[in-house]
This record gives structure tokens, sequence and C-alpha cells, in this order.
């Protein structure tokens, strides 16, 4: 299936007043990464706009730094997810917790930079756009049109670059699972 780029959301959706976000049931894991993984998907294109102007900012500030601060992460998430893929207790640990596999990933990334150069860069260029993805991602309020959209590309009619991530991450439910829930829902 051919990937597509998830359309850029109107700001005052992305942004708009207190009343769309709420802190989220830190008792309840399960829900709270429901809701960050179907924002996520559904604000990809926001976030990747807002990252890059973060990493424009840094790199234009200093930008052989943020060139081997950027390629040290992209190769240390490909290592884990490699690793992980061939070895069945990391793919259940990445499964089960996988808030600490990009923690683990983050901080591998951080030490490798730290003995390259500059840990400023990973610090504001890296670690800022994801945590403010994170932040946004976990206080955000779903509306209709967000499940909307997570349900077509959970079922596959639709595969987009946050969608191939997630995957990565196992963090998407197989498409056969969320089709069956979703036609039991329907019906009802």
């Amino acid at each position: 299936m051919e990937v597509q780029v998830a359309p850029l959301r109107a700001w005052d959706d992305f942004f708009p007043g207190s009343d769309r976000f709420a802190r989220p049931d830190f008792k309840d894991i399960s829900k709270w990464n429901n809701r960050v993984v179907n924002n996520l998907l559904y604000y990809q294109t926001n976030y990747l706009m807002v990252a890059a102007a973060v990493v424009s900012i840094v790199g234009f500030l200093s930008p052989l730094n943020m060139l081997i601060g950027g390629t040290v992460v992209v190769l240390v998430f490909l290592g884990f997810v490699w690793v992980s893929h061939n070895k069945d207790i990391l793919r259940r640990l990445k499964k089960q917790y996988p808030t600490t596999f990009v923690v683990v990933i983050m901080l591998s990334s951080y030490f490798l930079i730290s003995y390259l150069g500059d840990v400023m860069v990973f610090m504001f260029g890296i670690t800022l756009p994801l945590l403010l993805m994170f932040v946004h991602a976990s206080l955000r309020l779903r509306n209709i049109k967000n499940k909307l959209e997570n349900k077509m590309e959970g079922i596959g009619l639709k595969k987009t670059p946050m969608g191939i991530i997630l995957d990565a991450l196992e963090q998407q439910e197989d498409g056969i699972n969320k089709l069956a829930d979703y036609i039991s829902k329907v019906k009802e």
C-alpha cells in the first residue's frame, strides 16, 4: 500500500482553547497510551511542522552538530527496532513498556551524542520536539474526526509515516483486530 501524508490539521483544531485539553488518567495507562497514539496519528503533520521549526532553528545555529545528532538518533532507533524484532524478550518488553523503549533509545542517543559532540543540540534539537509532541498528544482530547481518521488508518485504508513508526514500535494493534472491533461497534 502506498504511503500517504496526513493532511495538515487546522491550527485552531490543533491548539484550541483549554476546553479541549485534559490531564490523562495516569491510573489507566492503556487509555493514556491509546490517546497518545491516536493523537500522534491524527496530528502527525502538525507535529512535523512544529518539529521542523525547532530543528531548523537549532540546525541554523549548529548545523554540523544537528546533522550528527539526527543521524545518531535515527541509527540508534533503527538498531533498537531491528534487535527487538529479532529477540522475543525485547519484542515483549517493547510492546508492554513503549515509553521505556523510547527512553532507552533517547538515553543511548544522548550518551553517543555526548561522546561525539554537543549535548545541547540533542536537548533542544531532538528532545524538545519529541517532548512537545508527547505532551500535546497526552493532553489533547480526541474528537469524532480524529477517531474516524484513526479507524481508517487502523483498518488499513490509509498508511502514513507516523503509522509506520508506530508499527515499528508495535504500538498499533493488528489491522484485523481493529477491523473486528470497528465492525462490532457499527453493528451496535
